[in-house]
């Protein structure tokens, strides 16, 4: 998937200011790239267990999850099935070069596990909200903690675009959104390629959107403005 695609799109996110990282953010025990790719498959590979046990990751007592899973079931299972077709085909033409076959056949079988994992990872980790704090996910590769005090404006806004403009997060599913937050202060976030990026706009996917602008709107305290 390229770092801008609809399903996966960086590493874990934080805030710039000391105290507010991610809870999910694990940064600096394994540097590089390479570290962090390992990190976003070993937690792909870990959701299967969650998506299995139906288990969501990362829910406390008295949060709220907002799934987007289902926006993006469909495009899933079409890949991880013409990923199956591209492995039955490769078997058989490989056949007679036994090297080959058993490389070729153990590639398309984790490509497959991986890509079935992208709709486990959606599902075990959904949007969570807090009394403090909205988590933005998109499966195993993207978790942005933003901090309800910084909402000073949310909107229930349909977009198609998954190529946000300088100062916004787009977390998108299928190239859709459908809620929009406005920040007080900017963010930042570490893609998985490494490159740090500043936003104060998040456009997000939910499945339910109209109950999770209602509920940013009459959390704790006066609440951001409606749009």
């Amino acid at each position: 998937m390229t770092e801008n695609g609809s399903i996966a799109t960086g590493d874990a996110a934080r805030d710039e200011r000391p105290g507010s990282a991610a809870p999910a953010a694990d940064e600096g025990r394994v540097p590089g790239t390479l570290g962090r790719t390992a990190r976003h498959e070993a937690r792909v590979l870990a959701s299967y267990v969650r998506w299995l046990g139906r288990r969501p990751q990362g829910i406390g007592a008295g949060d709220r999850p907002f799934g987007y899973a289902r926006g993006q079931a469909a495009m899933v299972y079409g890949i991880a099935f013409a990923c199956l077709v591209e492995t039955v085909g490769l078997v058989y033409l490989l056949r007679d070069h036994p090297v080959a076959h058993a490389v070729m056949l153990v590639l398309d079988v984790y490509t497959v596990v991986m890509v079935l994992g992208l709709q486990a990872a959606a599902v075990a980790r959904p949007h969570v909200l807090s009394d403090e704090a909205l988590r933005v996910r998109r499966g195993a590769a993207l978790d942005v903690r933003v901090p309800r005090a910084e909402v000073v404006a949310v909107h229930r806004r349909l977009r198609t675009s998954d190529r946000p403009e300088p100062g916004e997060l787009s977390v998108d599913v299928g190239a859709i959104t459908n809620v929009t937050l406005e920040l007080g202060a900017p963010l930042t976030r570490t893609t998985l390629f490494g490159r740090v990026e500043r936003f104060s706009v998040v456009h997000l996917y939910a499945e339910e959107p109209e109950d999770l602008v209602r509920a940013l709107r009459s959390g704790p305290g006066p609440g951001p403005a409606a749009g």
